[in-house]
């Protein structure tokens, strides 16, 4: 199996320290790049083309959310895995925007941050259970007039799609998701892809939001 190369981009030595020992003792992840800084974060995403950067929100200089969009202007560029100690909703909007295919929060486990990275690099979509309920709780609290009809994601989707969906909503990822229905994650990328299609949905979050829409999950109190 080729290992996942990344580049880490914070401006707190230790934290990439860190994260380097993690992911040296994980042979399918290789460590190609460091970047205290979004500037430099960006220069090492063309320059060494890893799968994913790591990135932190505040740094000096240029912040995370604006190395990921600079990052991801280039069709063929890195992934990004947002990686903060700052979970506010500015900075999670942000960074999704910007193209981030993942924004986890630094006081998660270990070996959930090392599962993310492959996650991201497989072209998939994670966002930290908390994030995902507060996005929920959010789109909850909106005006009624606010939010897209349900009717257009009840039609056409299959049993088992609307399982997927469910979970999905949950925050679930791919691996989670097939261990859950007992299915391969192949059969799980399949089933997001088509809903994707049939709930014309752009990205993981906006299937959060219709999960939500259908009554498939309901925010936390």
């Amino acid at each position: 199996m080729t290992a996942v190369r990344v580049v880490l981009a914070d401006d707190q030595p230790l934290v990439r320290a860190g994260l380097r020992v993690l992911m040296a003792d994980t042979p399918d992840i290789e460590v190609v790049g460091e970047a205290g800084t979004g500037a430099e974060a960006v220069r090492l995403a063309r320059e060494v083309r890893p799968d994913v950067v790591v990135m932190d929100i505040r740094m000096p200089g240029m912040d995370g959310i604006e190395a990921t969009r600079l990052i991801k202007e280039d069709p063929a560029g890195a992934r990004v895995l947002v990686l903060t100690t700052f979970d506010d909703d500015e900075y999670v909007y942000g960074a999704l925007r910007a193209g981030a295919g993942g924004f986890l929060v630094k006081d998660m486990a270990l070996e959930d941050i090392l599962a993310a990275v492959h996650v991201v690099a497989a072209g998939d979509g994670l966002i930290a259970p908390s994030v995902t309920r507060r996005l929920i709780e959010e789109f909850a609290a909106r005006p009624e007039p606010a939010r897209p009809s349900a009717p257009r994601a009840v039609e056409g989707i299959t049993g088992r799609e609307r399982e997927v969906l469910t979970l999905v909503g949950r925050g679930l990822a791919n691996a989670e998701i097939a261990a859950e229905l007992v299915i391969t994650v192949a059969t799980v990328k399949a089933h997001v892809a088509r809903l994707f299609t049939k709930l014309d949905a752009r990205d993981r979050v906006q299937l959060v939001i219709i999960a939500y829409e259908m009554g498939l999950v309901a925010p936390s109190r």
